[in-house]
């Protein structure tokens, strides 16, 4: 008599690091009938492995907003060498989509939850609005005026530590079940802030204004809220002294306007520990 049940495939969890141009999907996070970052991963997949697991994002990025290093986890039973993965992936993903790093880790990770650190970066060009070059302008915010380099720091500096960045996050209807633009958890809004600066950056098509910021989390539009509020302070609208009253009142209409999300990236996102890469089992 012969034994007819059968031990599933071993899932196998895997971590892939991501750079896409979001400028023509609908944000990271599924949407029907909308082109996603995640819709797209996970479609690759079905076609690559034949499972279509739905991929864990370190964080939901907005409609155009763009990743230089977003971070994925899924799993899969297929036990596929990583390389070859990350190389069917490239193939098949759309060209505005490409995967950087494809890797087998312990079964504890996840892309979102053992996130510790993000880094998001702004791109600005002042004074632009009228001769940004076409191979800027899908990923900077043409900005119509020229900027006081030394308010836009005054004002970034009033960010750094912990903070309650209320007045800073969309007002969205759904917060019960999207907080923030990166990430979905409890209804905190106190985030900490480890780094706030801006920085030049030349290019051949023209110099740029970047800002760049290091947290533990952040809120739904929160970056572009501090960027569209410093904005407000670099063209002399505002001054910086009055952001520790806008963190104060916790209310979305203390703030600036939300900055264009063409000009935000998703940097870099940190880990402590738990991506440690684990061995796929030997095929049979």
């Amino acid at each position: 008599m012969h034994d007819s049940t059968t031990t599933a495939p071993a899932l196998q969890t895997w971590k892939v690091v991501l750079s896409y141009d979001g400028t023509d999907f609908r944000g990271w996070q599924v949407q029907p009938g909308l082109p996603t970052v995640q819709g797209e991963l996970q479609a690759a997949l079905g076609r690559i492995a034949g499972e279509t697991p739905l991929p864990q994002g370190s964080g939901r990025t907005d409609a155009g907003v763009h990743a230089l290093a977003q971070v994925a986890s899924f799993a899969l039973a297929a036990p596929i060498p990583p390389q070859n993965l990350q190389r069917a992936l490239n193939r098949t993903l759309p060209a505005s989509i490409r995967v950087l790093e494809a890797k087998t880790v312990q079964s504890t990770f996840h892309a979102r939850h053992s996130a510790v650190a993000k880094t998001y970066e702004y791109r600005l060009q002042p004074a632009a609005a009228d001769h940004c070059s076409p191979f800027l302008a899908r990923c900077v915010y043409a900005c119509p005026w020229p900027m006081n380099r030394a308010a836009l720091d005054a004002a970034a500096a009033h960010f750094l530590g912990e903070h309650d960045f209320a007045s800073f996050a969309a007002t969205d209807p759904d917060l019960t079940t999207r907080e923030t633009e990166e990430e979905a958890g409890p209804l905190s809004t106190v985030r900490t802030v480890f780094a706030s600066i801006w920085e030049e950056r030349a290019t051949t098509e023209g110099s740029l204004l970047v800002y760049r910021v290091r947290g533990n989390g952040f809120l739904h539009h929160m970056v572009r809220n501090l960027v569209g509020t410093m904005v407000d302070v670099g063209r002399g609208f505002l001054s910086a002294d009055a952001i520790p009253a806008m963190l104060a009142a916790r209310e979305r209409s203390a703030s600036g306007p939300t900055a264009p999300a063409r000009g935000l990236f998703l940097h870099s996102v940190e880990y402590d520990g738990h991506d440690e890469e684990a061995a796929l089992p030997l095929l049979p």
